[in-house]
């Protein structure tokens, strides 16, 4: 990408570790149904660096470039607004849920640690998918003109 900006080359790779944080929770969980603990643990602790990765590069994207706006003020607005207003509480609230659930792991406190996973996975999973579709809605939807 030649002549592409910071922002230009931030956001692709902040969509693709997204994704890449999908397939891992999902691969790990499979590991776990399959009883591979030792592949679970070290896909989850992937999954956690990629985590770490891309909040990084997040929080150095809104410190030097900002973000793009999503144009248009139609019906699409209101469903990328709805979109990014439950992905944004989602992730403030998946913080604590990832530190409890690596925690009780960590403590090898299982019972408890599956009983919080199951809020973990899906709130994780669900940030991870509808950032890689906030990318894709600013970015491609409607890019700037």
């Amino acid at each position: 990408m030649e002549g592409a900006s910071l922002l230009e080359l931030i956001a692709p790779t902040l969509a693709g570790l997204n994704a890449f944080s999908a397939v891992l929770l999902v691969w790990a969980l499979v590991a776990i149904k399959r009883k591979q603990r030792d592949l679970h643990k070290n896909l989850m602790l992937a999954t956690l660096g990629v985590s770490l990765v891309f909040l990084s590069l997040y929080v150095t994207q809104i410190l030097t470039v900002g973000h793009k706006r999503f144009e248009g003020e139609d019906w699409v607005r209101t469903v990328f607004l709805w979109i990014l207003g439950t992905h944004t509480v989602l992730a403030v609230c998946l913080v604590p849920l990832v530190l409890r659930t690596f925690f009780l792991a960590w403590k090898e406190r299982f019972a408890e640690h599956r009983r919080v996973a199951r809020i973990t996975f899906p709130v994780w999973m669900y940030i991870s998918v509808t950032g890689v579709i906030i990318y894709w809605m600013v970015n491609h939807l409607r890019p700037y003109s």
